[in-house]
């Protein structure tokens, strides 16, 4: 499958947001096994309870947009002194012994699409230009970038594995790197993609230099990997309660779990959480060892599924099978309109 993408504007004006009735919590710092853990027993002490969440990590570090409301009353949090003192708590937490400088957390009353923020926020924090945990993949991706002078471009290739979300990820990215993409072609072909991007700064010119050029390729490979992991898949399904995400992730902390991503939701007080889970040093996690944690937080409530790397994962289908045929024209030209109307609603 191949698309072809003409005068992709990616630059966009900033729009107001709405308010949902909670308080946002923005996270960032220094990734290690059990942070996740101590940073709900806070919000839990402090009587926070956790409606919605989403945890990022990528070589070392980690970024969490966490919304809460107050325990008691239900209604967000605008007290400025508790809001110091949640901030406060977390601030120690996030700096544990060595990261004094670079743990940062803030206080938002307002919505913003997680997913697009958490890319910002790895994006401020370079973890981009950090030494990678792991060593490089065979599945990792290649991003070139090279300059077509004669029309004034650069060209942006990306080659890596096809998953779901992949192309807001990296027009995001080079959204908030001041790039516009004037043309693009994408080619999926079985697990793979490949993508071809037309750019300039937001002034018109080119990339300049050799260490912009570094710097576009770091960032792309970044915000690529930011979204993949090679952890266990454990889905979290029961009735919310005060301290359950507090007690759930001491659980995966005293058996050894580190959290590489985490996606948590509470409707009509039901919790809906997602978990993936690796040992300490980034590993496949011992599946007795997942056993042991699914026995002592209830085997109807957490199940497994495994799931090498979420670039496995995939939408929906959106073109039918078995027959089925849709107009490649119109598709595309839905999905890129949808993804504009996004970007652009939280730029």
């Amino acid at each position: 499958m191949v698309w072809f993408i003409q005068s992709l504007e990616t630059s966009f004006p900033d729009r107001s947001h709405g308010f949902d009735g909670s308080t946002a919590l923005e996270l960032t710092g220094t990734d290690r096994v059990g942070l996740l853990s101590e940073v709900f027993a806070v919000l839990a002490d402090l009587q926070c309870n956790v409606v919605d969440a989403k945890v990022w990590t990528h070589n070392g570090r980690i970024a969490s947009l966490i919304s809460v409301k107050d325990c008691n009353s239900g209604s967000p949090i605008n007290d400025s002194q508790q809001i110091d003192r949640i901030e406060s708590r977390l601030r120690n937490i996030l700096r544990g012994d060595n990261d004094i400088r670079s743990a940062k957390t803030s206080v938002s009353l307002a919505i913003t699409h997680t997913e697009r923020r958490l890319h910002q926020m790895m994006f401020a924090d370079r973890d981009y230009g950090r030494k990678p945990v792991l060593q490089c993949r065979e599945d990792s991706p290649v991003v070139t970038v090279q300059n077509w002078a004669e029309r004034g471009y650069s060209v942006v290739n990306v080659q890596c594995k096809d998953r779901a979300k992949l192309l807001f990820d990296v027009v995001c990215t080079l959204t908030d790197m001041q790039y516009v993409v004037f043309h693009a072609t994408i080619n999926t072909a079985e697990d793979k993609a490949y993508m071809e991007f037309y750019v300039r700064h937001t002034d018109g010119t080119p990339i300049s230099s050799e260490a912009e050029r570094q710097r576009v390729v770091q960032c792309l490979r970044a915000a690529v990997e930011r979204r993949a992991s090679d952890g266990v898949r454990l889905e979290l399904c029961t009735s919310d309660r005060q301290g359950l995400l507090a007690n759930v992730t001491r659980t995966f902390r005293e058996n050894g779990l580190n959290v590489t991503r985490a996606e948590i939701s509470t409707t009509n007080d039901i919790a809906r959480n997602v978990f993936y889970v690796t040992d300490a040093i980034g590993n496949v996690a011992d599946p007795k060892i997942i056993e042991t944690v699914r026995e002592k937080i209830g085997l109807g409530e957490l199940k497994v599924k495994e799931l090498p790397l979420i670039y496995h994962e995939r939408e929906e289908a959106a073109v039918g099978v078995g027959g089925a045929v849709l107009s490649l024209g119109s598709l595309v030209r839905k999905n890129l309109y949808n993804l504009g109307l996004l970007i652009k609603s939280y730029s």
